[in-house]
Parts: structure tokens; sequence; C-alpha cells
């Protein structure tokens, strides 16, 4: 599958309740990380655990809970080993609590592509040289509006919108491993309606409703040699272009509830989420081994969560399950025949896939406040495992594959208060990710999105997996400022 669909699979971005699925380990730039997290330093812990900055982004109805209005600015910066491609992204925006609440945001982004990329502009035979502007930086930019209100018995309900208009997709042209050039064009939305409930005795009950969607083209550029005289060893090069459509449409829903435990500081929390995905076009890699047309997928998320404040200390642990499963398929475009001389027509399945999914993350933080500053260390785990079953009608075969990994991202970070001027500091590394081929043509297929916008990358290897290891290292800055 590919989305790359908005906003990827990390507990502390706006796709908080999109869940990724993903059948290659690609390595995943942050290039969604667009909004400032108190939490992000200790592994985004949060289901027991508030995240006073970043939850009203994921649901609008928490901006209840903001008791002053602020701007705020969050500086991202992000590098992919190995000269894989790079991101700096600059968000700015402001939130104000009252009867009515709300936020906005705006970001402004700049990706940069890895050294062995050509570019994604075809010029003059289809080629642009390796150090043409066009073929190395590429510009995204990004909204997000909410707007709620306070209801009598401790309600309160808002809706939000996240708007993308995007120029690339962080790792979209290694999944081309032999384009010489792509030209990417497309744009996210993203839409949600949140529900929150004081309960008695400090406990919290959230609702979510979401529909989220991902459409982007891309426009690959091949240069093919072709021997036109064999005797003189006369070559010729001859430029195509092949138009891929990506796009995924996605229903979701969301529950969630804290509860405090005892008197001594302890909190639990659980969530259910469930995601259903529509995918009207799924692009043709080339680490895949056919085409593939529409596909459907469902994944659900079960969590559990337990905090503690102790005085100085803030202790926090995440463990959450991801089943799903994804059917795609391919269909002919006439009437074929197959291997024992049966016709399939026109529209009729050539190929089916079957995915089934069980994900597990678990995620583990702690912060320790020391008079005006606070340190934060984190560790995320997710584990990746799936099973493909895989039907070729016309060549009359099955096959099945199975393939699982694990990705270790540990954190860090600090909070300094000066004043009415709080800065944040956090920074990441992913590892367990890379440049993913088969093993038995190596073709290579690195990084894709998770995204708000989502990442689910389905794709049928054709082979088994193999991985060339990259690391993704992050660091993300943010300062707030109250109104006054």
């Amino acid at each position: 599958m590919s989305l790359i669909a908005l906003l990827l699979a990390c507990p502390y971005r706006l796709d908080a309740q999109l869940i990724s699925l993903k059948t290659v380990p690609v390595a995943a730039g942050d290039q969604f990380m667009l909004f400032p997290s108190r939490n992000v330093g200790m592994a985004g812990v949060g289901i027991a655990l508030n995240d006073t900055v970043l939850d009203p982004f994921i649901n609008p109805a928490k901006g209840s809970r903001v008791r002053e209005a602020h701007v705020f600015a969050a500086p991202v910066y992000y590098n992919v080993s190995e000269h894989s491609g790079r991101g700096t992204t600059l968000s700015a925006g402001a939130a104000f609590p009252g009867r009515w609440f709300g936020s906005g945001t705006v970001a402004l982004q700049q990706l940069k592509r890895g050294d062995h990329f050509f570019g994604p502009v075809p010029l003059w035979d289809g080629v642009l040289p390796p150090d043409a502007l066009a073929a190395r930086s590429a510009t995204n930019k990004y909204g997000f509006l909410s707007l709620g209100t306070h209801l009598p018995g401790e309600w309160a309900v808002a809706a939000s919108g996240f708007f993308a208009d995007l120029n690339a997709v962080d790792g979209v042209e290694h999944l081309y491993a032999m384009a010489s050039a792509i030209q990417q064009s497309g744009d996210v939305e993203d839409l949600r309606l949140g529900v929150t409930k004081s309960l008695a005795r400090g406990g919290t009950l959230e609702v979510l409703a979401l529909h989220h969607r991902f459409d982007v083209r891309h426009d690959v550029t091949y240069v093919d040699w072709v021997l036109v005289d064999s005797t003189t060893w006369e070559w010729e090069r001859q430029v195509r272009t092949e138009v891929n459509f990506d796009k995924t449409d996605t229903w979701g829903g969301h529950l969630g509830y804290q509860q405090p435990v005892g008197d001594n500081g302890w909190r639990a929390g659980g969530i259910l989420t469930g995601n259903w995905k529509s995918h009207p076009k799924i692009p043709n890699y080339e680490i895949m081994n056919i085409p593939r047309d529409p596909g459907n997928s469902i994944a659900f998320e079960l969590g559990v969560g337990i905090a503690k404040a102790a005085g100085p200390t803030t202790f926090g642990i995440d463990v959450v399950y991801q089943p799903g499963s994804s059917d795609t398929w391919a269909l002919a475009e006439a009437t074929v025949e197959t291997a024992s001389g049966d016709s399939i027509q026109a529209g009729e399945k050539t190929v089916e896939n079957e995915f089934s999914f069980s994900n597990a993350m678990v995620n583990i933080g702690v912060t320790r406040e020391i008079g005006p500053a606070a340190l934060q260390l984190g560790l995320s785990l997710r584990s990746y495992d799936y099973h493909l079953d895989q039907w070729d009608h016309v060549a009359e075969e099955s096959r099945r594959q199975d393939e699982q990994w694990v990705e270790w991202v540990p954190s860090w970070g600090v909070r300094v208060r000066l004043g009415d001027l709080e800065i944040r500091y956090a920074g990441r590394v992913t590892t367990g990710t890379g440049r993913s081929g088969v093993a038995w043509d190596g073709v290579v297929a690195e990084r894709a999105m998770d995204f708000s916008a989502a990442n689910d990358i389905l794709l049928a290897p054709s082979g088994p997996l193999t991985l060339q290891d990259v690391t993704v290292l992050t660091h993300q800055f943010s300062l707030s400022i109250p109104m006054r």
C-alpha cells in the first residue's frame, strides 16, 4: 500500500489516530512533525499522560484545556544517513482559551533529496543535471485551524481541518530506484470532529471522528538505452514517462479514557481506534512484482498506559497492539489467457494480495524537573509483522511470504522556563529501517512517508526483503510566549 497517507506512524504527530500499515521497512523521515510537544522527548508517551501542548492538534476538543492564550514557533530539522535526504520545517501558530477556543498553525517546509537522485522535473530530453536546483529541493506548505466551544455538563466539542500542498513526499524517489526524474504534486486533507468530557475524580473521556484524504501524482521519467545497430553497436537513448497516482481515503474513529488510580499520583488510560481505508489507486513501485490497482484496508489499535507524577519526576508507559488486514489486486485491461487456457476478461482480477498484520509498539519515558528546567529520556520500540498470501490467476500459481522487523527509537529532550517564555528541545534517532530491496535483484525502495499525512506502504514484494540500514536523526525546537 502506499499512502504515504499523511502524518506518519508516530504516536506524537497529527496522525496519532491514523494507523500506519507498511510492508517494507522504509526509513521514514519526519516530514510531518509539524506541531510542538511536551512529551516527544519521552517517546511521545500519551495514553495515561496528557500533552497539553500537542493534544489540541490531535483532538481539537482538547483545546478546551488550554489555560492561557499564547503564540508558538516550532522549527524542525531531520537528516537521513548515507546522504539519503533531509528536511527543514518552520511552523508558527497561536492558541486561545475561552468559551470559544481554538488554534491555528501555518508551516513552510523544504525537502532536499538524497545525493544519488537526479531530479523531479524533466527538461530538454527528460533529464536534469544532478546539481540543478529543481532536482535537489522541493517546498511544501501546510495549514491547520480548529474551533470549539464548552458545553454544559463539563463537555467540549470542536472541529479542525489540516491541509497540505505537496510538491514532494519524503523518500518517494527511492521507491523508483531506476528513474532519472520524478515530479510530484498533490494535496492532503484531514478533517476531525472531537468531543471531551470531564468525569468525576479527575477522569476524562474523549471521542474523535476523522476523514483523511491523500492524493498525489507521480510523473516518473526513465531513460532507456536501445541497441539500434548490432553491427556498429550503435545505441539510442529513449526517454519515457509513466504517470502513477497515490490515493487513499481514510475514515476513522477513536475512544480514549483516563482515570486516576489511588491518591499517590498514578493514572491509567486506554484507547481504542479503528481505521477503514480505501485505496482507489496504488503506485506501481519498482520493488513489487505486479502492478496494483484498487485495494481496501482495515486496521485497529488497542492500547493501555500507566503514568505517575511523584514530585519532580513523571514516568509513563504505553503498550499498543495494532492488528489489521489489507486486500489489493490488479485488473486485466484486456482479455488474458491463463496457463490452463481459460480466459480472464477485461476488468477482472489477475492478481490478488491478502495481507494480515500483527504490529505492536511500546513507549517508555521519564521527565525530571530540576529548578526551572526539565530533562527527558524515552525509548520507543515498534514491531512490524505481516503475512502475505498472493494468487496469480494468470499463471495459476500462489505463494506465501512472512516478514517482520523491529524499529528502535531512543529520544531525549529538555524544557526551560525563563519567566513567561518556555523553550523546548527534543531529539530522536530512528534505527532498524533503511533502504529496502528484494533478495533476488536488490532493487532499492528506501524511505516513504508514514502520515497526517499517515504512512501506509502496501506493496507486495517480489521476494524476501533485504535491508541496507540507515538512521534518521531529528531535532525539534519550540518556544511558547503568552499573549498578555
